[in-house]
């Protein structure tokens, strides 16, 4: 299978190169090829390629910057996956795009389901939910996958940020009152391949927007206290953890208090088995 991949350098995309390599003919394509901020390019680009699947794993993910530029985070996450779905559908292709917890605003007291009505508080969700409606308003082929609090060994995420950080200081403040699913990328890529492989053997669920995490809820200072316990574990010094409010901790973007996600529409539809963060965690940690 032909399969294009948008993004080269990214968390999901380092790990989907991984998990898909060798199984297919996969064209991956970072913005040196293909700027997404520039629609005028998309359209033509991927017509001649010809893919018979095409995997959009690019994305603008820097949160707080987007508040300062949001013409560029509109470009990249609302305009571009547009484009991406009109080709996929004039392809008669499907098309995979990968979005984000923070459609929602994180009030509700339960885990979010596909039905529940999104409420975006930054510019990145309000631009991530335009990327969403502009897929499907193309009406081809589609799985939006929302996800949250992505992390992996490489690129600018938490688990990275908190390694460096707990070996640095003496003491460290993180925030306690965010809760969602911490979820690592190469669990993405997984999951991907899977959802791939149910729909080449005919097994496929409905397309749509599922929610895609792992299993579970923590904190961000939980899943700091689960980082420090890995690393004082291999007996390495670590800093003291000391829990805050948000509100101790201003961003320029507002990030929901409620980012979990109920993920059983996708397990049900697709047969997928999602693993919990915890299990997710410790494969990450020991992947090199």
């Amino acid at each position: 299978m032909r399969i294009l991949l948008l993004g080269k350098h990214g968390q999901v995309s380092q790990e989907l190169q991984r998990c898909l390599s060798g199984t297919c003919e996969l064209t991956v394509l970072g913005s040196d090829q293909l700027d997404l901020a520039k629609p005028e390019q998309i359209r033509q680009h991927v017509l001649s390629l010809r893919p018979e699947l095409i995997i959009n794993a690019a994305a603008h993910t820097a949160v707080d910057q987007a508040e300062s530029e949001p013409e560029l985070a509109f470009a990249i996450n609302a305009t571009a996956p547009g484009i991406l779905a009109e080709a996929a559908a004039e392809l008669n292709i499907p098309l995979i795009h990968y979005s984000t917890d923070y459609v929602f605003d994180g009030t509700q007291t339960e885990p979010y389901r596909e039905s529940d009505a999104p409420h975006p508080l930054s510019v990145y969700g309000r631009s991530k939910l335009a990327g969403e409606q502009a897929i499907q308003a193309a009406g081809g082929m589609h799985l939006i996958l929302r996800t949250s609090w992505v992390y992996s060994q490489h690129g600018r995420n938490f688990l990275l940020t908190m390694q460096r950080l707990l070996q640095e200081r003496e003491a460290l403040n993180v925030v306690a009152d965010q809760i969602g699913a911490p979820t690592w990328a190469g669990s993405i890529a997984q999951t991907t391949a899977q959802l791939i492989e149910h729909w080449c053997s005919g097994q496929a669920g409905p397309w749509g927007v599922y929610h895609l995490t792992a299993q579970g809820e923590t904190s961000w200072f939980g899943f700091a206290s689960a980082i420090a316990a890995h690393l004082q574990g291999q007996g390495k010094p670590v800093a003291t953890l000391q829990p805050i409010p948000s509100s101790a901790y201003p961003t320029p973007a507002r990030r929901p208090l409620n980012s979990r996600l109920n993920c059983s529409q996708l397990q049900q539809a697709w047969h997928i088995q999602l693993p919990t963060w915890q299990s997710a965690l410790s494969e990450c940690l020991t992947v090199r």
